[in-house]
């Protein structure tokens, strides 16, 4: 899986600035308790490891406030770690709750824990061809590219800085030849960097949780050229990352 492109970018500033969409809806969502004829439980927080605080018949309708990233459930509709807030201190699983969509429903809540996740990606479903930042399209690399541009406001292209960043396996030392700090400990905001595999592997940083393991945005890594979000662990293994680079 080639990662990137060996010739200086000619796509300017300007037109990086140029290119922002949006993914968080902007208004409360309805849903629907699914769990076959089991209680869902209601939780504290946006995880099975928070405290019980209720339950919720199969079939009840709630209001969903704001959705955020939490453990991952597998329920009636897959394997997700999107959480609704149905009030205050009331969470419960995505994967149980139906909104007609496997993907963010209402805003992101905004509790500090979570910042831009989601698939605003500008070239999702492209397989090919060259991003602004000098990147294939639908690659690892050129995701993380869009989030650093996007979320941090940098300038960033594939000779960031005049050093060449290249395949994912590479944006560390890439990192430290341009004077920017790498370290062993995920932060939000950070790009993750996975040093095993042919390629490496990259992903931004969307939350870290209490317990070291953090939540990731990146693609082409979960399904072939499509976006995904989960949580990681630090280490050198296919679902891990070893080296966290602080943009800012």
């Amino acid at each position: 899986m080639r990662t990137s492109v060996r010739r200086p970018a000619a796509t300017s500033i300007a037109v990086l600035a140029a290119v922002s969409l949006s993914a968080t809806a902007a208004l409360a969502a309805s849903g629907t308790v699914n769990t076959s004829g089991l209680p869902l439980t209601v939780r504290s927080g946006p995880g099975t490891g928070y405290s019980a605080v209720g339950s919720l018949a199969d079939g009840t309708g709630v209001t969903i406030s704001c959705q955020t990233i939490g453990s991952t459930v597998t329920g009636t509709y897959g394997t997700s770690a999107i959480w609704n807030k149905i009030g205050t201190g009331r969470y419960i699983a995505d994967a149980y709750t139906y909104t007609g969509s496997d993907g963010f429903v209402a805003p992101l809540c905004t509790d500090g824990s979570t910042t831009h996740i989601g698939n605003d990606y500008p070239y999702s479903g492209a397989t090919g061809g060259v991003d602004p930042w000098n990147f294939y399209k639908g690659q690892c690399t050129s995701f993380a590219a869009w989030r650093v541009t996007r979320t941090l406001g940098l300038p960033f292209h594939n000779y960031y800085k005049g050093v060449h960043w290249g395949n994912a396996i590479n944006w560390d030392n890439a990192a430290r030849s341009a004077g920017i700090s790498v370290t062993s400990t995920p932060r939000v905001g950070d790009i993750a960097v996975r040093n095993s595999g042919t390629w490496g592997h990259v992903a931004y940083v969307e939350k870290v949780n209490a317990d070291g393991s953090f939540v990731v945005e990146d693609y082409n890594h979960v399904r072939a050229y499509t976006y995904g979000y989960w949580t990681a662990t630090r280490g050198t293994g296919s679902n891990q990352f070893d080296q966290f680079i602080h943009f800012k």
